[in-house]
């Protein structure tokens, strides 16, 4: 298998499952695909920005791991086909993760090579490198792996006065996390400025890139599952041997696929196993898979 023919199968937790025929009747267009995500997800940041104030409850939708869950609660809320947009108020709860997954599950179901990537967006905040995901997707025609960010509709686009195409976002405004990474290493970037909220610093840094290793074998998890590498107290010179060695093979738009799958295969601190740590709001919860 090639990172082609992987990447446009679907993963175990991008799987729409019993939910797959919400896929068949949605267009082949990038742009049109973003707007059907964007018309049923809701950005808990950005609702009150869009004049909507979600019950406290609501708040639990950003916990649904899988697409198939996901799914199932957008039809719970509004039972009509994807494409039609949903109000405010019916849409899903979801955040950056969860509009790459909804994007890289449409793409996959139409065959097209598609991965979620975790890293560091550019374009939210000046001089900060915000914790985010994105969509790449490979395009036959140019021949190239592209960034999609599914978040930014045209009002957030008008909001942030972004100035590049989100349906191609520059490989210098979405930072991957091995590149965050090696910037952050070689000091030509101040981890500090690299984060969420106080979380922030080379600890967060390791800890998206070994996000972004999951998210290329498939593993598309929540941004607060912690497993394997992230739950040590401190980094070893091993560890951080080992997160060099990631970021060199990840750090461009190709990935070299097979050291990636051989690497994440074979090493317990990057692979997910059975269990994971979910930390919400200062509590951490044991989860099985």
């Amino acid at each position: 298998m090639n990172e082609f023919s992987f990447f446009a199968t679907q993963g175990a937790i991008g799987n729409p499952g019993a939910h797959a025929d919400l896929f068949d009747a949605l267009p082949a267009d990038i742009g049109e695909l973003c707007a059907v995500v964007q018309g049923v997800t809701l950005h808990p940041f950005w609702a009150e920005r869009y004049g909507v104030t979600l019950a406290a409850e609501r708040g639990a939708e950003v916990q649904l791991r899988t697409m198939e869950k996901r799914l199932a609660r957008t039809l719970e809320l509004d039972p009509r086909p994807l494409n039609v947009p949903r109000p405010l108020e019916l849409k899903t709860v979801g955040n950056c993760r969860d509009h790459t997954l909804l994007l890289v599950s449409m793409l996959r179901s139409q065959g097209v090579p598609a991965r979620a990537r975790c890293g560091f967006g550019t374009y939210f905040l000046p001089g900060h490198f915000e914790d985010h995901w994105v969509a790449e997707y490979w395009n036959e025609s140019e021949k190239r792996w592209i960034l999609v960010d599914a978040q930014l509709d045209a009002f957030q686009r008008g909001v942030l006065n972004t100035s590049f195409d989100p349906l191609d976002v520059p490989r210098d405004r979405f930072i991957v996390g091995g590149a965050a990474w090696r910037m952050c290493r070689s000091g030509a970037a101040d981890p500090n400025v690299f984060g969420i909220f106080d979380m922030r610093g080379m600890g967060f840094v390791g800890s998206n890139l070994v996000r972004d290793v999951a998210a290329l074998n498939k593993v598309e998890l929540l941004p607060w599952d912690c497993w394997g590498m992230m739950l040590k107290r401190e980094t070893d010179d091993s560890d951080l041997a080992l997160l060099d060695r990631l970021a060199e093979l990840t750090e461009s738009d190709v990935p070299d696929f097979g050291a990636v799958r051989e690497l994440y295969e074979s090493e317990p601190r990057l692979k997910v196993g059975a269990t994971i740590r979910n930390f919400v709001q200062g509590e951490m919860k044991v989860v099985e898979l």
